[in-house]
């Protein structure tokens, strides 16, 4: 296993992650299709044999059960000083005020919760999970510096928003002496490479390490544009991806099936490849609901693309909509009176 820094810390985390979102009680809801205790421990236990050190959930992922399951898997395989725990927060956990997003008082309640499922002491990274239009930046930004000073959190990290937002909330806590982040988890992959334009060179720029999600794009880039999975047919999420760009999402896919064929490997090898050919990538965030899956992530360390190769899977890509990130609340026009006469 290769193992590299995130961003500019020192903090040593492997060359794949792997995301929990499958791992939870398929009984809760949002989430049919996870995968049950009995049947996520294999997946904790190949990972941690392979050397992945770097595992990621959140406080919703089937209603707190992925974490669950992760503290429990993990406590029991793992040296918990030599893994890497990531968890987020920001999504209501229940139908009532202060029950998510990022105020004071929803944070401080999200790590306490989101610890005593995990059986831990601390995470590594506590990463808010979305931008909060709501709450100041100032008042989140010292919350989770709080946070990281009585000892909750190693480190902190963001998920998909805006770069100007981004950039705003790193100025405040630099400004004020708090802790910044140190990563960005973006949606990033061969059909939504939006986050090239600003976040990217952004994290380049100030060293913030950033950690994929959906590098299959949901799986799309591992099977051909007809086929789906039960996943697929039940993740109201994944249903809305995509929906303006089939054709040319399409044309990219062949391209990915024929690079593979041509070299002997599965898709998700070049769709893996092309990702971690970015120097601005760190660690990309795979699920795996077979062992196949996860052995197939992990081969695709081994495996580099041609610069031509990386040409041709680029040259179909088209713009897409901004996906992925929370839009603001639409603000009502102020009230105008009109003058009589």
């Amino acid at each position: 296993m290769q193992y590299v820094n995130l961003g500019r810390t020192g903090l040593k985390v492997s060359r794949l992650c792997l995301g929990c979102m499958s791992y939870g009680d398929p009984d809760r809801l949002p989430q049919p299709w996870s995968l049950d205790e009995e049947a996520s421990r294999q997946f904790f236990r190949q990972a941690l044999e392979a050397g992945i050190n770097f595992f990621d959930t959140a406080n919703v992922y089937s209603g707190g059960s992925s974490e669950e399951i992760t503290g429990r898997a993990l406590n029991d395989m793992a040296r918990r000083d030599e893994i890497v725990v990531a968890t987020k927060a920001f999504f209501p956990w229940r139908n009532a005020p202060n029950t998510g997003f990022l105020s004071r008082k929803a944070l401080l309640q999200s790590i306490d919760d989101s610890l005593t499922r995990l059986g831990m002491d601390y995470v590594d990274l506590f990463q808010i999970h979305r931008f909060d239009h709501g709450t100041p930046v100032e008042e989140t930004m010292e919350a989770l510096h709080d946070i990281v000073k009585a000892g909750k959190a190693r480190y902190i990290g963001a998920s998909s928003m805006e770069a100007w937002r981004f950039a705003k909330m790193q100025h405040i806590a630099e400004r004020n002496g708090w802790t910044r982040f140190v990563s960005m988890q973006p949606q990033y992959n061969l059909l939504y490479r939006e986050e090239e334009r600003e976040m990217l060179p952004l994290c380049a720029d100030q060293g913030v390490g950033v950690i994929p999600w959906s590098p299959m794009a949901r799986g799309r880039l591992t099977r051909d544009w007809s086929e789906s999975t039960h996943r697929a047919r039940n993740d109201a999420f994944a249903l809305q991806m995509y929906l303006n760009t089939e054709e040319q999402d399409r044309k990219v896919i062949e391209v990915v099936a024929r690079i593979a064929n041509e070299r002997g490997v599965p898709r998700a090898h070049v769709a893996l490849a092309w990702l971690l050919a970015k120097p601005a990538v760190t660690a990309p965030i795979v699920g795996a609901t077979k062992t196949e899956h996860l052995a197939t992530a992990i081969a695709a360390l081994d495996f580099s693309l041609t610069s031509d190769e990386i040409a041709a899977l680029e040259a179909q890509y088209v713009p897409h909509p901004v996906d992925g990130i929370v839009p603001p609340l639409p603000i009502e026009p102020p009230a105008i009176t009109l003058p009589r006469g």
